[in-house]
């Protein structure tokens, strides 16, 4: 069964609603009366939440960084102060272990930090596109809930 014959099958035609006496379904944020017990009549999409995920990430990236820098000079002197010791080497072992999986965690960071901004902007693309098709659709090139 296509999607189409599916939505077919839950929501009934999509003729306007002839087929339900009348009744239509629209989205509750893009009903045209506030009183219809739906929205103002505009669908919108903010970019905030992946703006600011992305400078989340971005300032995750930015303290992981300074962390794994941090380490090696954190651990200078060590093998001097520790000379004859075992632990010398397992403990140089762990440093390279933890500035390895820091510097994978600040990449990972790095990366996402371009990924969510490229959906904040994506998201806002496709806001206009919405908008805009919304204006046509009535062919009165009003926003929804407008008058002309």
């Amino acid at each position: 069964m296509s999607y189409s014959e599916r939505w077919q099958e839950l929501f009934g035609p999509t003729d306007g609603g002839a087929d339900r006496g009348g009744a239509t379904m629209t989205l509750a944020s893009t009903a045209p009366d506030p009183g219809s017990g739906g929205g103002q009549g505009k669908l919108k999409h903010s970019g905030g939440p992946w703006t600011s995920a992305s400078g989340t990430s971005a300032e995750l990236r930015t303290s992981t960084e300074t962390s794994r820098a941090a380490l090696g000079p954190g651990h200078e002197g060590m093998e001097a102060g520790a000379a004859g010791f075992a632990s010398v080497a397992a403990v140089r072992s762990v440093l390279k272990s933890w500035e390895d999986r820091l510097a994978a965690v600040r990449d990972e960071c790095d990366a996402l930090e371009g990924a969510l901004l490229t959906v904040a902007k994506e998201m806002g693309e496709t806001e206009v596109a919405i908008e805009k098709s919304f204006r046509t659709a009535g062919g009165t090139g009003a926003k929804p809930g407008e008058k002309r």
